[in-house]
């Protein structure tokens, strides 16, 4: 009980300072379903739209949604034209020497995609000569420069996670390096990614990786920092994130 009221406490000082401002103006990239997308009405909607809110709720602040390219968050959140970045951004050291991160969110794995008859292996042997896309400033390029292209692979960014998808299909990559839960919705649960596949084994780096996603804010604001992080151990504790995560998951998305 000692803890539970220290815990309401804390979320009812720390909502003050939130307050003090009214809302919340999150950044995000709207194009990566299940996590941020645009219904087809214009709504934005997804896990990370659904806990966003419900942040908001806990700190009786008003949320804002600011659209912006993904390999533009960091340099727009730095330019305040919003206060965090709320759109699957991986927690890494190197992000880390520009911003600060909130608790983590979520934590899902990474795959190779391709054809199901390729032959090919996550592996800079393997896709030599090929052409693997990726989304440009994402953890996927990262990698993938790193260990891929110095091999001879030719890695290519891309805008976006869909046009990556779209020059798969018809056969101008070999490959992508994505998120599983996210090209599975997207692409490989569709009619046009019936013939593609996640390539075994999952692509992992802990250093590059990271140990999941979390809210991305300016160094200096360190009192909002507390804020998210007091509302996201509430929202867990009780229960309003499995709640949420259940309307898109069938398993754990929060990880190890």
């Amino acid at each position: 009980m000692k803890t539970r009221h220290w815990l309401s406490l804390s979320l009812t000082l720390l909502a003050c300072s939130v307050q003090a401002q009214q809302s919340i103006r999150f950044g995000v990239d709207p194009t990566f379903p299940p996590f941020e997308y645009k219904t087809s009405d214009g709504r934005l909607a997804g896990f990370d739209i659904d806990l966003g809110n419900a942040i908001c709720s806990e700190l009786q602040a008003r949320c804002q949604w600011v659209e912006n390219g993904f390999d533009g968050l960091i340099p727009a959140l730095k330019a305040k034209k919003f206060d965090a970045i709320l759109s699957s951004l991986s927690i890494t050291a190197e992000r880390g020497k520009a911003i600060n991160f909130s608790d983590k969110l979520f934590n899902t794995p990474a795959f190779l995609v391709a054809a199901k008859n390729s032959g090919l292996t996550p592996t800079a042997e393997s896709l030599k000569g090929k052409r693997v896309g990726v989304q440009q400033g994402s953890v996927f390029e990262t990698y993938a420069k790193k260990y891929w292209a110095p091999a001879g692979v030719d890695v290519i960014p891309y805008p976006s996670a869909d046009a990556v998808y779209a020059d798969l299909v018809v056969g101008r990559l070999d490959a992508t390096l994505d998120d599983a839960t996210v090209v599975t919705q997207s692409l490989l649960s569709k009619p046009q990614g019936q013939n593609l596949t996640l390539i075994q084994p999952r692509v992992n780096d802990r250093e590059i990786f990271g140990p999941g996603t979390g809210i991305g804010l300016r160094k200096e604001d360190q009192r909002l920092q507390a804020s998210l992080n007091q509302a996201i151990a509430k929202i867990r504790s009780n229960g309003t994130y499995d709640r949420l995560a259940a309307k898109y998951f069938n398993f754990n998305i929060y990880g190890d």
